[in-house]
C-alpha cells in the first residue's frame, strides 16, 4: 500500500505539470480526473493504513550500501514502483511543451497506469488478499477506472500521431 502511494503521487506531480505544458483542452480534462482520483485514493490508502497502525511511507533501511551498484542496480536511485516513469522520463517531461509533452504525458500515464494494474494484480495473487471487503473495493474500483482511462488516453494518443 506504502508502494501504491508513492506510485500515485508521481501521477500528481505528472498532472500537475499539464496547465504549464500543454494547450490541449482533452489533456487538460484528463489531467483534473487523473489528479482528483489519485488525490483521493492517497487518502483512502494513508487512512487504511493509519486505522491498521501501519506508516504511510516506505521505509528503506539500506545500511551502509551507499550508492553500491548491485546486478545493474544503481541503489542510488530511489526504487521504482511497478509502471512509474524513471527520472530521466520525468525529466524530458518537464522540458517538453505542447504536442511533444502531450505524447510524452499519454505515453508516460499508460505505463503508470499499466503499473497499477500491475500492483493489483500483484496483490491478488496473495492467498487473503481479497478478504478485506474494503481492500477489494477499492483495487476494484482502482482497476476498472485504470483501464478505462488507459483505452481513453491510447486514443488521444493515436490522434496524435
Amino acid at each position: 500500500m506504502q508502494g501504491m502511494i508513492m506510485h500515485h503521487q508521481q501521477a500528481v506531480e505528472m498532472t500537475a505539470l499539464i496547465p504549464t505544458h500543454s494547450t490541449n483542452k482533452e489533456l487538460r480534462l484528463l489531467g483534473d480526473r487523473i489528479s482528483h482520483s489519485q488525490a483521493d485514493e492517497i487518502r483512502f490508502m494513508k487512512r487504511w493504513l493509519i486505522t491498521r497502525g501501519q506508516p504511510t511511507e516506505m521505509k528503506m533501511d539500506m545500511g551502509n550500501m551507499g550508492n553500491m551498484n548491485m546486478g545493474g542496480m544503481n541503489m542510488s536511485q530511489p526504487m521504482l514502483m511497478p509502471g512509474m516513469l524513471t527520472p530521466q522520463q520525468m525529466e524530458a517531461l518537464r522540458n517538453a511543451k505542447g504536442k511533444e509533452f502531450d505524447r510524452l504525458f499519454l505515453e508516460g500515464m499508460i505505463q503508470h497506469h499499466g503499473g497499477a494494474l500491475t500492483m493489483v494484480k500483484d496483490l491478488y495473487d496473495n492467498a487473503g488478499a481479497g478478504e478485506d471487503a474494503e481492500l477489494f473495493t477499492f483495487t476494484t474500483d482502482v482497476d476498472s477506472g485504470q483501464r478505462a482511462e488507459i483505452r481513453i488516453m491510447q486514443s488521444m494518443l493515436d490522434k496524435l500521431k
